[in-house]
């Protein structure tokens, strides 16, 4: 099976990148290389698989057989070992300035394997303006055998000098039934689950996957489809949003713990914390202190960026929900994603109108843009739940 195989619902892109693929194979052996370039954008909406799409591209670049999922190359591609492979995940809010020029410096040595030096940029929406200024000059003249490759949920999201630069591969939204296949046949869920899981994460790849092996990924997304039926007053819409801004915090808490011990760790014996001898002791008291106090800061950034996606999550989730609403107000013969509560579902229809619903929607979709301009999570919550609760304020 090939690396392209795995890009599930995706077969229009995975037509676009085998093409380029081919032609990047044909330039290295001296010919034209028409449909190949050195920079390309991968858009499309979460868990659409850009990164994967980016992933598998990179293994086609590096592969003798153009992608075929079982040699060396493909597998260091694969697990994220390949020596000219540069992999950007941005941990905090934003990716700064300092960090995009170390990553330009990096990005024009040669390839140590002959063929490609590839830079699979993920999140590259969250990088700051004089970041992007700093990556549009090296994406405008790159080395010869250097390939950028950027994700982003949109083409908007990117600076219009940038993408203009770039070739986009746009993805779409998985269909349930594919998603609900690749449960069943790759991860052995169940078929019922399998299809709960797809239908629920509306074509989310990894989150369907999360739902369908996870029993506390169902029962947080249980607690926050429940919130439209607890919101009976405005003191059960401060409790509400207190609940959910909680949940995230102790979910943020728990991915990054683990992560912030480890960098720590390995930060205090670089700077030789448990050796002897007067040099590297001073090395830790002068270089060290500073060093701590920055990863501390991005450690931070990482919570709280990590706090505010869990939180956005559940919000994508009741916007669902109250799609579904709406679907069920006109009699529309659409699938529901949370056609589990399809009780609750038409109780809400029935009270309601058509205008209240859309006015709730609209109230989450403020929320969010609300979180993205680092408007304090607990307030932005609380905004919102009054509004579900009294739409027409």
């Amino acid at each position: 099976m090939g690396v392209f195989d795995d890009l599930v619902g995706q077969e229009r892109a995975a037509a676009t990148l085998r093409r380029a693929a081919a032609a990047g194979a044909d330039l290295l052996a001296g010919g034209r290389g028409a449909g190949m370039t050195h920079a390309w954008l991968f858009t499309g909406p979460p868990g659409s698989g850009r990164e994967e799409a980016a992933r598998a591209f990179t293994a086609a670049l590096f592969c003798q057989d153009q992608g075929c999922g079982h040699c060396d190359m493909c597998h260091q591609v694969a697990v994220g070992s390949h020596p000219d492979l540069e992999i950007v995940r941005p941990q905090g809010l934003s990716y700064g300035i300092k960090d995009t020029r170390r990553l330009i410096l990096r990005a024009a040595g040669a390839p140590t394997l002959g063929r490609w030096r590839v830079v699979l940029f993920e999140d590259a929406d969250r990088a700051t303006e004089g970041a992007s200024n700093a990556l549009l000059k090296a994406i405008e003249e790159p080395p010869p055998k250097t390939v950028w490759l950027l994700c982003a949920p949109s083409p908007d999201d990117m600076m219009i000098t940038i993408r203009s630069r770039c070739r986009i591969v746009t993805l779409v939204t998985p269909p349930v039934a594919a998603v609900a296949h690749v449960l069943a046949t790759r991860e052995n869920v169940p078929p019922a689950m399998a299809e709960f899981a797809a239908r629920a994460a509306q074509g989310h790849i990894d989150r369907a996957r999360r739902l369908a092996l996870d029993e506390d990924a169902r029962a947080r997304r249980e607690a926050v489809l429940s919130i439209p039926r607890s919101l009976t007053g405005v003191g059960e819409c401060v409790m509400a949003a207190e609940r959910l801004v909680k949940t995230a915090e102790d979910e943020a808490a728990a991915v990054t713990a683990v992560l912030n011990e480890s960098e720590i760790t390995e930060l205090r014996q670089v700077y030789g914390e448990g050796s002897t001898g007067k040099g590297l002791n001073r090395g830790l008291i002068r270089g060290g202190a500073g060093a701590l106090k920055d990863l501390e800061d991005r450690q931070k950034s990482r919570a709280t960026r990590t706090k505010r996606d869990v939180i956005d999550a559940s919000l994508l989730d009741l916007v669902a929900f109250y799609r579904d609403v709406l679907a069920v107000q006109f009699g529309a013969h659409v699938e529901l994603a949370s056609e589990d509560r399809r009780a609750d579902l038409e109780e809400l229809a029935r009270v309601s109108t058509p205008e209240d619903t859309l006015r709730r929607i609209d109230a989450i979709m403020r929320c969010r843009r609300r979180l993205a301009s680092n408007v304090s999570p607990q307030m932005a919550v609380e905004s919102m739940t009054i509004s579900l609760h009294l739409p027409r304020l």
